[in-house]
C-alpha cells in the first residue's frame, strides 16, 4: 500500500510561488492542500489559479491546519527566519526559499529549531539535486583517488555519456588537487513592480539573491570556507547591483565570485584542478532548449562533453550500430528536490541511521556564512 501523500501548505503568493506550486503538485507523493497570504482576496486568487482547495488569510492560520504536514516558505528572505521558527513550533516540515535568511546566525537558529522539533528542513536550492551535480561530486573525488576510483567516476556508461567515447571505454581523467573555482550568476534587470530584491530591508540586493548560487557553488566545490576574502560592490539606490569577490583557502585554493542585476545572463562555473577542469554554463538551471551538458577539459587539451542519460535522444551509436536505448525520464531538479524532502519526512530520525539532511544543512549554513563574509569585506 502506498503511503499517503505529504500535504504542503504554501506561505506566500509571489512570483516564485507559481513555479514551485506546479512542481509540488506534479511530484509523486506530494500534494498542495492550502495557500496563505496576508490578504484574503490574494489567497483566494492564488488558490483558484493553482487548483488549491483552501485559501487562507494569515500565515498563522495555515500553520494551525490539520491538513498541512509541511510548508513551502515563499516569502521575502527577511521573513524566512520568523516563519521557519513558527513552522517548527507547529510541527510542520519545511521547504524554504533561498537565500535561507539574512545572516548565518539566523540560519543556524532555523536549523537548530528544526532539529529540536524533529522536523525536516530543506532550502529550495534545486541545482544541488540535479543528476549532473551528483556527477560533479564523483569527479571532485578524483582529486586524490585510488586508481580504480578515478576510472569508476568517469565511466560514460554509468551516469553520463561522453560523445567522443565508445560505450565500453573508461575515461581515465582525474581532476587532481583543487586549484581554483569560478562562479558567475547574473541577469539583466529581472524585476517586476514591488520586487523584494530591490528592497534592502527585505533581503534585496544581488549578493543575497544571485550570490547565493555562486557562493553555494564555491562551497560545494571546496567543501570549506576561505581564510581571506576581498570584495567590492556597485551600489544603486541603496542596494548592491553587482558584486565581485576573490578568496583564498587554507590549502591555497583560490576562488572568484561574480553576480549582478545589470549584466547579461550568466550561470556558469569552472572547477579547476591540477589535472582537469569541470566547466558548466548553466549550473543553476539547465538552459530550456539544451540538455544539461557539462565539459571536462584535461590539462593535455582533450575535452570531454557529458550529457545525462535522461537527456540523450532515444538512440545510441556504438561501433557503427544505431539502436534504441532505454532511458529514464529527463531529470527535473525541483521535483528531485521535493522528492528528497519527502523521503526525509518519512525517515525515522530516532533510528540509528545516518541523517542525510545534515550535508544539505551544512551547505546552506556555510553558503550563508560566506555571503556574510563577502558583505563584511564590501563594507
Amino acid at each position: 500500500m502506498s503511503p499517503l501523500p505529504i500535504r504542503f501548505g504554501v506561505l506566500g503568493t509571489g512570483r516564485i510561488t507559481r513555479r514551485l506550486v506546479a512542481d509540488l503538485q506534479s511530484t509523486p507523493g506530494a500534494t498542495v492542500s492550502a495557500i496563505a497570504s496576508r490578504c484574503a482576496h490574494r489567497a483566494r486568487w492564488a488558490a483558484d489559479s493553482h487548483g488549491i482547495a483552501a485559501a487562507v488569510e494569515g500565515y498563522e492560520r495555515l500553520l494551525s491546519r490539520d491538513d498541512v504536514d509541511a510548508v513551502y516558505i515563499a516569502l521575502p528572505p527577511s521573513l524566512h527566519h520568523e516563519w521557519t521558527l513558527a513552522a517548527c513550533a507547529a510541527g510542520k516540515h519545511i521547504l524554504c526559499e533561498k537565500p535561507v535568511a539574512l545572516s548565518a546566525r539566523e540560519v543556524s537558529e532555523m536549523l537548530d529549531a528544526a532539529n529540536r522539533a524533529d522536523v525536516r528542513f530543506l532550502d529550495a536550492t534545486a541545482w544541488l539535486h540535479h543528476e549532473r551535480t551528483f556527477q560533479f561530486r564523483q569527479w571532485l573525488r578524483t582529486a586524490t583517488p585510488q586508481p580504480d576510483t578515478a576510472l569508476a567516476a568517469a565511466k560514460p556508461d554509468e551516469l553520463f555519456a561522453d560523445e567522443s567515447a565508445a560505450a565500453s571505454e573508461s575515461l581515465g581523467f582525474r581532476v587532481g588537487p583543487l586549484r581554483h573555482v569560478s562562479a558567475a550568476v547574473s541577469f539583466l534587470n529581472p524585476f517586476q513592480n514591488g520586487d523584494h530584491r530591490l528592497d534592502r530591508s527585505l533581503g534585496g540586493g544581488a549578493l543575497l539573491d544571485l550570490g547565493w548560487y555562486a557562493a553555494g557553488m564555491i562551497r560545494f566545490a571546496t567543501g570549506d570556507l576561505p581564510e581571506r576574502v576581498y570584495a567590492t560592490a556597485v551600489m544603486r539606490d541603496g542596494i548592491d547591483v553587482r558584486v565581485s569577490a576573490t578568496m583564498r583557502f587554507a590549502d591555497e585554493t583560490t576562488a572568484t565570485l561574480s553576480c549582478g542585476f545589470d549584466t547579461s545572463t550568466r550561470k556558469w562555473c569552472e572547477i579547476a584542478g591540477a589535472e582537469a577542469s569541470i566547466v558548466c554554463d548553466d549550473f543553476t538551471r539547465p538552459w530550456a532548449d539544451k540538455p544539461a551538458r557539462s565539459w571536462v577539459h584535461e590539462a593535455s587539451g582533450k575535452v570531454h562533453t557529458f550529457t545525462p542519460p535522461s537527456e540523450l535522444d532515444g538512440l545510441t551509436n556504438s561501433g557503427g550500430i544505431t539502436a534504441p536505448v532505454s532511458r529514464p525520464p529527463r531529470c527535473h531538479q525541483e521535483r528531485e528536490m521535493i522528492s528528497r524532502l519527502i523521503g526525509w519526512i518519512r525517515t525515522d530520525a530516532s533510528a540509528d541511521v545516518e541523517k542525510p539532511w545534515q550535508q544539505f544543512h551544512d551547505q546552506a549554513l556555510q553558503t550563508q556564512t560566506l555571503l556574510d563574509t563577502i558583505a563584511a569585506a564590501i563594507e
